[in-house]
This record gives structure tokens, C-alpha cells and sequence, in this order.
């Protein structure tokens, strides 16, 4: 069994947001190496975001902290701390509207395992 302490990392990784020169830190908290199953805390600095770019696989954004905005095409939906979204199967961005933290959850596709 493990523990990882998300609020503590959510800071962590906010901290290390606030002075990186594109305005975010990611960590990978769970998964990877061949698991189908893969956590990532990403942190964004407010006003920054995570450029358009192909959906991973079946995947969730957990808002741990702030306030964020999925963007697919013209379609657009905000999530506040403790939402959980359903990333489209399609290109996507992600922008922070302030200081924000989520969990991305992703399951690869069996093809990417």
C-alpha cells in the first residue's frame, strides 16, 4: 500500500509553477513504466495554460485546487475545486484561471501499454 499526501504535493507543485518560466510543474504520482494506469498532479500558475494538444487515452482532470478551464474545439466547461472532468476524446486545451492544481488520471489505450 502507498499514501501520497496530494495537498502537500499540490503545493509543491505550485510553488515550483509560480517560478518556472512557463508557469507550471507537473509530477507523475501514480503509474507509468507499462501501467495502464497513470496519475499526474499538474499545477498551473494563474492565467497559464496547457496549449491544445491530443487527447492521451481515456482520461479525468480532478480539480484539486483553483479554478480551470477544458477547452475542445468551441465547446468549454470550468471546473472549481473538487470537479472532476471528462477529457474529450478529441484535441484539448487547459487553462488556469488562477493559481489551480489537478490530477490527471489517464488509461492508456491497450496499444500504448
Amino acid at each position: 500500500m502507498e499514501k501520497s499526501p496530494l495537498a502537500a504535493l499540490a503545493e509543491e507543485q505550485l510553488d515550483r509553477a509560480r517560478t518556472s518560466s512557463n508557469g507550471r510543474s507537473a509530477t507523475t504520482v501514480y503509474g507509468g513504466s507499462g501501467r495502464s494506469l497513470r496519475q499526474t498532479l499538474i499545477a498551473l500558475a494563474g492565467g497559464r495554460s496547457l496549449d491544445e494538444h491530443d487527447s492521451p487515452g481515456e482520461a479525468t482532470v480532478h480539480v484539486l485546487r483553483g479554478r480551470v478551464r477544458l477547452r475542445s474545439g468551441a465547446t468549454e466547461i470550468e471546473g472549481t475545486t473538487g470537479d472532476l472532468l471528462v477529457v474529450p476524446d478529441a484535441r484539448h486545451s487547459l487553462h488556469a484561471d488562477e493559481d489551480s492544481a489537478v490530477l490527471l488520471t489517464v488509461v492508456a489505450a491497450a496499444a500504448d501499454r
